[in-house]
């Protein structure tokens, strides 16, 4: 009977993760670039094991800004989807860029200055709840 109770509790804690008020907005979303910045990094998103993401992510700089663009994105959805620079193609050695502004459109993400942007090959859409690659692309 213990097991049963404990099986049940669990499901029902996977069940309320993945609710709606969990989930990454869905509403395209279209942020602009700055026209004067130049592209210096970029790569084609393939999926991950745990989701589906399609795209290009590439690295501007204008000026003293640097930014990771994520660009005509197109996410399967899931719970606290996160942005990351990172060195690998797994989470180890990364930069937490945000959440996923949505699952679809073209988003843009600041990067601190004293970055150096040649350190992170990765840019990568990953479920920080449960620590699920969704996608990534290798920014070169």
């Amino acid at each position: 009977m213990k097991i049963v109770n404990l099986c049940l509790l669990a499901l029902c804690c996977i069940v309320s993760a993945c609710t709606k008020e969990n989930a990454t907005p869905t509403e395209t979303l279209i942020e602009t670039i700055d026209s004067t910045s130049s592209m210096n990094l970029k790569g084609k998103f393939e999926n991950g094991p745990f989701g589906s993401v399609t795209g290009m992510a590439f690295i501007t700089i204008s000026g003293n800004q640097k930014s990771l663009v994520l660009e005509n994105i197109s996410s399967s959805n899931g719970p606290d989807l996160h942005v990351y620079l990172s060195k690998e193609i797994q989470p180890i050695n990364f930069i937490d860029l945000g959440k996923l502004k949505s699952i679809n459109g073209t988003h843009v993400y600041p990067i601190d200055i004293n970055i150096n942007i040649q350190d992170f090959k990765f840019a990568l859409v990953h479920c920080q709840q449960y620590n699920h690659l969704f996608g990534s692309a290798k920014v070169q």
